[in-house]
């Protein structure tokens, strides 16, 4: 699996709002880029594309910033990847390695990977990363 830098940033963009929903405040563009380490103007770029998605929605003015427009807990993770990097267009499991037996074997195997790892992320959702957050099993997730 690859995950993009985009696609990661708006993932941790839109955990830091997940945070702030219980307030109804707007969170400003700043606050996350500070917070998180973002680069200021790339987080623009990522909110405007999450704000197009139907994610986040946003508020101008001096008390403006951005705030999620569902709830948490219906927000996916997989939501969030296809949004900022597109579906998943065609894969190795598309390509013509399918002529030859093994090849034919190693695209199916591509394939039901493929669909294993859109039905993991799909079941995984904002509410569920911030519980990760709250109660770390895991040293790998962090943020």
């Amino acid at each position: 699996m690859k995950l993009s830098a985009k696609a990661e940033y708006g993932c941790v963009a839109l955990l830091e709002l997940a945070r702030a929903d219980s307030t109804g405040q707007p969170v400003r563009i700043r606050s996350i880029a500070a917070s998180q380490g973002i680069p200021e103007r790339f987080l623009v770029q990522i909110l405007l594309v999450l704000k197009s998605a139907g994610l986040v929605e946003s508020t101008r003015g001096a008390s403006g910033g951005y705030r999620l427009s569902r709830e948490p807990a219906e927000i996916t993770v997989l939501d969030v990847m296809e949004a900022v990097d597109g579906r998943s267009g065609p894969s190795r499991a598309d390509s013509g390695a399918g002529g030859h037996p093994v090849g034919r074997a190693l695209v199916g195997i591509w394939r039901e990977a493929e669909a294993r790892e859109r039905e993991f992320l799909s079941g995984i959702t904002l509410l569920d990363v911030l519980a990760r957050i709250e109660s770390p099993d895991d040293s790998t997730y962090q943020i």
